[in-house]
């Protein structure tokens, strides 16, 4: 059974599962895994000028020789050389020049010329999404975030927000407890949830991202991930009550919680600049305490 998709705002539709091309491949070129994502199922992938993958995405989708009609494409900037992108985000707030309100005219204004079918945000928080939808004549079709069980305590606020305000949420970095922060609460509660679906702690977290009407942007470069993300759409739903216990063990906190959060909580554009802080911080810290045992 196929993922299907979400009824946007404007009225278009966005498939329920992508195929993004930052995180691990920021950089990189990325033409042989869209080639892999768009063989194997996946119709949406996700880019962005930051990621510097959009010449690959559009050498991909050129080579595959697929219809444009049966692609989604979502770019944060556009160097693909394709006519028209499907969805055009504001990939952080914190790097737009000017005003939100400024930032979001010129949006508006590449709807109204048909560059771009639809148009959102990404890593905006609850006041900025306030912000930008009373001042909006065009309110954004999505906002794209980090999501996920460790999370969710300080974004559930924002969903339920966005919800009201028929703005879907795109979850990425769902996979965190998997692959930053293994080891924490959340682990034994995906174990046990799995052992009734039949499903891998992966299968599970994407069901319950599902659960609460989000996009799911993923990426991987093997072949059978692709095939094991796809499959969510063919697992039973999660109970209320396994819902609950993955959002309590959540709440619990990550394996060195502080520091995930605190990196989980700024935008993509932003950690990096915190990571050097941290660094230089921690080796501050190292030679300080060399020097008092050398006293």
């Amino acid at each position: 059974m196929p993922f299907g998709s979400f009824k946007l705002n404007d009225g278009t539709e966005i498939p329920a599962i992508a195929f993004g091309t930052g995180s691990t491949m920021k950089g990189t070129d990325v033409t042989q895994y869209v080639e892999q994502a768009l063989e194997h199922g996946f119709s949406h992938i996700d880019t962005a000028a930051y990621y510097q993958t959009e010449k690959y995405v559009g050498k991909a989708i050129r080579e595959e020789g697929l219809k444009r009609s049966d692609m989604y494409i979502t770019t944060k900037f556009m160097q693909m050389g394709i006519k028209q992108v499907d969805l055009y985000l504001i990939h952080n707030p914190r790097t737009v020049p000017g005003t939100i309100e400024e930032a979001w005219k010129e949006f508006e204004k590449i709807k109204e010329d048909g560059l771009s079918k639809s148009i959102g945000v990404s890593n905006f928080n609850l006041e900025q999404l306030q912000q930008l939808v009373k001042v909006a004549k065009v309110k954004p079709v999505v906002n794209q975030i980090s999501f996920n069980p460790y999370n969710w305590k300080d974004i559930k606020e924002l969903v339920k927000y966005s919800d009201s305000q028929g703005i879907i949420t795109e979850a990425y970095s769902s996979l965190t407890p998997i692959t930053r922060t293994p080891g924490g609460p959340v682990d034994p509660v995906l174990k046990s949830i799995g052992l009734r679906l039949g499903a891998t702690p992966a299968q599970v977290i994407f069901s319950w991202v599902k659960s609460k009407g989000a996009v799911i942007v993923t990426t991987t470069t093997k072949v059978d991930r692709l095939h094991e993300y796809l499959e969510v759409a063919d697992l039973p739903e999660l109970t209320p009550e396994e819902v609950a216990a993955i959002e309590e063990a959540g709440a619990k906190g990550a394996p060195s919680g502080i520091l995930i959060t605190a990196v989980e909580r700024l935008g993509e554009v932003d950690r990096s600049k915190f990571l050097i802080f941290l660094i230089a911080f921690l080796v501050t810290c190292y030679f300080t305490f060399q020097w008092d045992l050398s006293r």
